[in-house]
Parts: structure tokens; sequence; C-alpha cells
């Protein structure tokens, strides 16, 4: 089956890495790193542009990137220098190896019904007291944008995503998109902790 929204990300490549690269996450950055150790390993999952890795590379973390879209990954790996992993949300099989991981508008593009047993590999990626990033553009339910999928949340309904996966909301904020020309779009973005739980 051919996956849309992977399709549109080679399509366009050009023209979303010119558009995102230089977006400023540094806020929801900052408060992410807060929670980590220094030095420590950080997995950007689905990592677009490569543009956080790259800050977190400058922070002095240990990086570990992976996206879908070949075509991401090839301007992403010469960004940032280093290999971007060729993988999927479904292959992800790491153990109790990460500090951090960053899930930046990324997440959104599983089907809902996908989310759970996702959020649950992540949790298990990570060590003991991890943290976790996500965003999701703000809404309820499945939607289509032009001809891709999304999975939309709110600042409720994101709640049980994390908690039936065994973490614990550390941040849960509504917020514009940092994009020139897009602040009228709306994202919840959650910051949420491993609590052992799995």
């Amino acid at each position: 089956m051919v996956d849309k929204n992977v399709e549109y990300y080679n399509e366009n490549a050009d023209s979303f890495f010119a558009g995102s690269v230089n977006a400023d996450m540094s806020y929801e950055r900052d408060r992410f790193i807060a929670l980590l150790p220094e030095q420590g390993r950080v997995l950007d999952a689905g990592c677009g542009s490569g543009r956080d890795s790259k800050a977190f590379l400058e922070a002095g973390f240990d990086v570990t990137a992976f996206d879908a879209s070949g075509e991401m990954r090839k301007r992403a790996s010469e960004y940032l220098g280093q290999e971007v992993l060729d993988m999927r949300f479904e292959d992800i099989d790491f153990h109790n190896e990460f500090d951090g991981v960053w899930a930046c508008a990324s997440l959104l593009h599983v089907p809902v019904d996908q989310l759970p047993e996702t959020m649950k590999k992540l949790n298990v990626s990570l060590k003991s007291c991890g943290v976790i990033y996500a965003s999701f553009k703000y809404g309820d339910g499945t939607k289509m944008r032009g001809d891709r999928r999304f999975s939309d949340f709110n600042e409720k309904s994101i709640v049980p995503l994390f908690e039936d996966a065994g973490f614990e909301i550390v941040y849960n904020e509504v917020g514009t998109d940092n994009r020139p020309g897009r602040e009228a779009e709306m994202w919840v973005n959650a910051i949420a902790r491993k609590n052992g739980i799995y």
C-alpha cells in the first residue's frame, strides 16, 4: 500500500525542508532538555529536516534520528552530517536506550488506532524516568489535509494517550504554529515522563 503521507514528503521535500528547518522550536526544546541528563541519548522520531536533531547535537547530546521519507532523510543526513535511519514508527524496537524521545509533528501521522501501541514502544525505548515530547495538530480524531492524514488531539484527549502507555504528563499546553504565516494554526504540545508501569 502506498503511504500518501510519506509520498507527500518525498515529493515536497525541498519546500518542506525550507519551510521547517528554521522554525523556532527553542521554547519546547529547552523545556525538554531541562529534563534530560547532560550528554544524554535522544531519539528524534520522525526528524523531518533534522532541525531539532542539529540543536540537540550542538547542545552535546548523542542523537539517533529516523524518518520514513527517503528524500527527507537525504536532506536531514546532509544537514546533520550523520546518517538518518530509514525507519517508521512501527519498526521501533529499542529497549531502555534513550533518555529522551522527541516526536515533533511526527506521531500525528500514525493512525489513531495504532497510536496506543506506538506510544508503548516509545515508552519501552526509554530508560527509567526518560522523557518524551510530542506535538499534534489541535483537534479531534482523524483529519485529511490535502493528501495527508493526521491524527488530531486536544489538551484533554492527549492525556489518556500518554497515561495508558505508562507516561505521566509534565507539560500539556496549546500553542500556535512557529512557522511564518502559519500563526493561526493551533497545536497541542506535551512532555511526559516514563513512570515505570511497563
